[in-house]
């Protein structure tokens, strides 16, 4: 029998409308050295990798020796467009490449439970029971963000959720994101973590 903990589910008044049981197991220990290797392969996989220069055998002209190799009185040169001329090739320079690399998944799901163990502790976990609204209004779901005193989190929501994806989309300080794309980075940038009781139970499931 694994060891349970109760914590406040909130409706969109902020008032606490019941508790949900949360498994101390994904709670425990907080282990930081994780968070930097996940973020790290985050940031890696998020680059473009599109970068590129040309070496002197890509760029244009250069095709004619400059001068005679002797009698000049001026150092020996074999073309217009190397390294050491203006305009000429790039020496080692960065070309068109992938950056991502994948930690195991072990890895993934410790670093997972510790950005929520983390949010735990400090406070920043806030559990409400839906998050639904009428229209798509930045107003309206600001006054929801408010009433719980949060001035930047990110939200996670069960599924589709368009009204609330559409109303938060201008507001720098929040971001929506669906329980499946949950992901350490995105919980570490965020001083607290506003998720559904649905969406916390697939979170749940996902790293058991």
């Amino acid at each position: 029998m694994q060891p349970i903990m109760k914590i406040d589910v909130l409706d969109k008044n902020g008032t606490k409308v019941s508790q949900m049981d949360l498994n101390e197991s994904l709670y425990g220990e907080v282990k930081e050295h994780l968070f930097y290797e996940v973020v790290k392969m985050q940031l890696a996989n998020r680059r473009s990798g599109t970068a590129s220069t040309k070496t002197k055998g890509e760029v244009s002209g250069g095709g004619i020796k400059p001068w005679k190799q002797k009698g000049t009185g001026r150092a020996r040169s074999g073309s217009i467009r190397s390294p050491l001329w203006r305009h000429g090739g790039t020496v080692f320079g960065p070309h068109p490449r992938d950056y991502s690399y994948k930690v195991p998944k072990k890895v993934m799901r410790e670093a997972l439970k510790s950005a929520l163990a983390l949010r735990l502790k400090d406070g920043g976990l806030k559990i409400y029971d839906a998050l639904d609204l009428d229209a798509p209004k930045t107003k309206s779901a600001l006054e929801i963000l408010k009433k719980a005193g949060l001035n930047n989190a990110l939200i996670v929501i069960e599924g589709k959720n368009r009204n609330l994806e559409l109303a938060v989309r201008n507001l720098k300080d929040f971001k929506v994101i669906a329980a499946g794309g949950l992901n350490v980075y995105d919980i570490l940038n965020y001083d607290n973590l506003v998720i559904t009781k649905g969406a916390l139970e697939k979170v749940e499931a996902s790293v058991l």
